[in-house]
């Protein structure tokens, strides 16, 4: 898996631009410019701090699967470019139509 190319994937699903991100993630925008082009290796904690701007788990962010399904299902892609708080009230209005 190329990793800067995957996080450039996501960064551009969700809308974001690389300068977004980097505030979001809390890093510096020129060493994830570099990422992105595959010119630096990511540390797994850098790679934690963009998972969770992005609102990923490390382990979906590996599950080439699950980026397959981002980029083609057009409900994913809008579930991934919500906010965390629009995320919650998503679920609350879920479980309220969805009984066991």
């Amino acid at each position: 898996m190329e990793v800067g190319k995957r996080i450039k994937e996501l960064r551009e699903q969700k809308g974001y631009t690389l300068n977004k991100l980097a505030n979001m993630a809390g890093v510096s925008q020129s060493y994830l410019r570099d990422v992105e082009l595959e010119n630096k290796n990511p540390t797994i904690t850098f790679l934690s701090y963009i998972c969770d701007a992005l609102g990923i788990s490390l382990k979906d962010f590996f599950d080439e699967e699950l980026g397959n399904a981002i980029s083609t299902d057009p409900v994913i892609q809008s579930i991934y470019k919500l906010t965390p708080e629009q995320k919650e009230a998503l679920i609350l209005f879920l479980n309220t139509i969805h009984k066991d």
